[in-house]
């Protein structure tokens, strides 16, 4: 039997989580084409790991890149774009762990359906107890987004196959045709936002030009969520959280409406006004982003225009995912 998926992960110290990962994809009952790593020059045993487990197992159509420094996520996922050809790329993070049956069950309902452009599965934070960490990404008037169900214990409320705004990167099939669609000067996730929220980026881009998003309750993961659960904020590198804060601003300039903009302005200034009083009280660090946002505002603001020139989804369908005032 053929295979027409790549599975991409890229891996920055990951050396905790790679070998279960790498374990529980080799498992999968769908037969995958490529398992693509890339490596943003990791500084513990991540390389080694990997290794390891190859050795172990005798993966035989694994590939691994080993960047000679960190160039983000959004950049080695694009690398890993570039050297697979499949009609289907699973986006992986490091830290998350397949059941036997994910692949199977998230592509058979995304080749069912030309209009399709993602699907993920439903992610348990805490199998065991089952918590969820994401069914996919929400997004509020505000212009905040969520893990859809996050923290919240699985009792039957997330058991309906239901058309999301966007797949969580954490394990996210994308269709070639969609990525090769809505890339912006070659590129699929805008590597401006580095780290964090590059996925939400693309939902909406997604979304714009016309492609729809779904939630398959059958295909299940576990992920191992990162720094949010396990780090006080002020733990995490300047650089990560000045991303995190700002990347929100990008996906506005590039991807919001004036009309809609006006219309959940009186939100927006009010989230905006607490935003910028948080900052300024507990992390007036971040507001030095700007700096950098500001002298890149002339890119974004072409790539505004570019992204704008290709709306092909009614407006009104586009913002029916915009609910809740926080």
């Amino acid at each position: 039997m053929g295979s027409d998926i790549s599975v991409h992960i890229v891996t920055f110290n990951s050396a905790k989580d790679i070998e279960a990962c790498l374990t529980a994809v080799s498992k999968q009952s769908y037969p995958i084409h490529e398992l693509v790593i890339i490596d943003n020059h990791s500084t513990d045993n991540t390389v080694k790991c990997i290794e390891k487990w190859h050795r172990a197992y005798s993966y035989h159509r694994l590939k691994v890149v080993e960047n000679s420094n960190n160039i983000g996520f959004a950049a080695a996922h694009n690398q890993a774009i570039r050297l697979t050809n499949t009609n289907y790329c699973l986006i992986l993070n490091p830290d998350v762990e397949l059941t036997p049956n994910y692949i199977k069950n998230t592509i058979g309902v995304l080749k069912n359906d030309e209009t399709l452009g993602s699907v993920t599965g439903k992610l348990y934070r805490d199998l065991k107890n089952e918590i969820i960490d994401s069914t996919g990404i929400v997004i509020k008037k505000n212009r905040r987004s969520f893990d859809r169900g996050a923290g919240e214990k699985d009792v039957g409320q997330w058991e309906k196959l239901t058309d999301i705004f966007g797949a969580s990167g954490a394990a996210a099939i994308y269709n070639r045709k969609m990525i090769n669609d809505i890339m912006v000067s070659g590129q699929f996730f805008d590597e401006d936002f580095f780290a964090y929220k590059e996925d939400i980026d693309v939902a909406w881009r997604a979304q714009i030009r016309g492609w729809r998003a779904k939630f398959v309750p059958e295909a299940i993961a576990i992920h191992q969520r990162g720094w949010k659960d396990e780090k006080k904020r002020k733990e995490i590198p300047l650089f990560i959280r000045h991303h995190s804060y700002i990347n929100r601003y990008y996906m506005i300039i590039k991807n919001d409406k004036a009309f809609f903009l006006f219309l959940h302005g009186p939100i927006i200034i009010f989230y905006e006004l607490m935003s910028f009083i948080y900052a300024i009280i507990i992390e007036r660090e971040l507001l030095a982003a700007w700096s950098r946002a500001i002298r890149i505002f002339p890119s974004m603001y072409l790539k505004r225009k570019f992204i704008q020139s290709k709306q092909l989804k009614s407006t009104k369908e586009i913002y029916r995912f915009f609910k809740g005032l926080w």
